[in-house]
């Protein structure tokens, strides 16, 4: 008679499945199924992330070209010229991001809470759509909602520099009290560089100082400062490359400050050489 240790063992109780539970996976087998979940994870990722990306520049260009219909309605109603003014108020803070009027600016309203630049599209020709102002490419945090309830109270700004006559001042002229020739839409001049004038808005890419934080002058850049995305007088819109930040305002430097307008409406003018 055989003995009982002679019998074959019936599946499942050997000692090369001790790890394994009813029906289940052995260790091994679940440490290869996590290596290969943790290898498609690293390789799907980056194609994820470039498509989200994709998604917020995307949604960045509509917003330009819907601002684009709004400039060219409120042109339409003011004997084609572009928004403009108010003046500004006399410099008295580092705070006051409008010391000249006409300068680029990213301002909706100043601090008295008068509408200004992009924000005069606000009562009529943007009233409905408020939030095509601001980018969903925001690097840094920033409530829409929030801003633009200041507007009428405060000082607010939305995501865009906007090309507001090009004056590069640091402080207003207070005898300059007519508004400049080149703000017709349809005859904007010659920038600086004597190149005709074609880009209006763009995405903001500006490095601050860390101590004017607390006058709320802060960093604020977007699409990651991979690209620049801008609207043109004639309604196009186009991303441009960020590469080496060509269209970035670095003023970290306090030094560098004084001349952050001057610099700002430098990226328009090589946005201008783009079409």
């Amino acid at each position: 008679m055989l003995k009982p240790s002679a019998y074959p063992e019936r599946p499942g109780t050997g000692a090369a499945s001790a790890d394994r539970g009813p029906g289940g996976f052995t260790l091994v087998e679940l440490l290869v199924v996590i290596a290969i979940i943790a290898v498609l994870a690293a390789l799907l990722l980056p194609a994820l992330s470039s498509a989200k990306d994709s998604g917020k520049r995307a949604a960045c260009l509509s917003n330009l070209r819907q601002m684009g219909i709004a400039i060219h309605a409120y042109a339409a109603d003011f004997e084609g010229r572009i928004p403009y003014g108010p003046k500004a108020p006399p410099f008295t803070s580092p705070a006051i991001l409008y010391p000249s009027t006409g300068s680029p600016t990213s301002l909706l309203s100043l601090q008295g809470g008068t509408p200004v630049a992009l924000g005069l599209l606000l009562a009529q020709h943007l009233g409905s759509q408020p939030r095509v102002l601001f980018c969903p490419g925001v690097d840094q945090p920033l409530d829409a909602g929030t801003e633009l309830a200041r507007v009428g109270t405060g000082q607010a700004q939305c995501s865009y520099y906007y090309r507001h006559a090009g004056n590069t001042r640091l402080f207003d002229d207070l005898s300059q009290t007519n508004p400049p020739a080149n703000l017709r839409l349809d005859a904007l001049g010659e920038n600086r560089e004597g190149q005709p004038i074609r880009a209006l808005a763009m995405d903001v890419q500006f490095l601050s100082p860390p101590d004017l934080e607390s006058f709320n002058v802060r960093t604020r850049t977007h699409h990651r400062r991979k690209s620049t995305d801008v609207l043109y007088a004639d309604g196009s819109t186009v991303s441009l490359r960020n590469g080496a930040d060509r269209f970035t305002v670095d003023a970290r430097d306090a030094q560098e400050l004084r001349e952050s307008f001057s610099r700002i409406l430098s990226l328009f003018e090589k946005a201008d050489l783009e079409r």
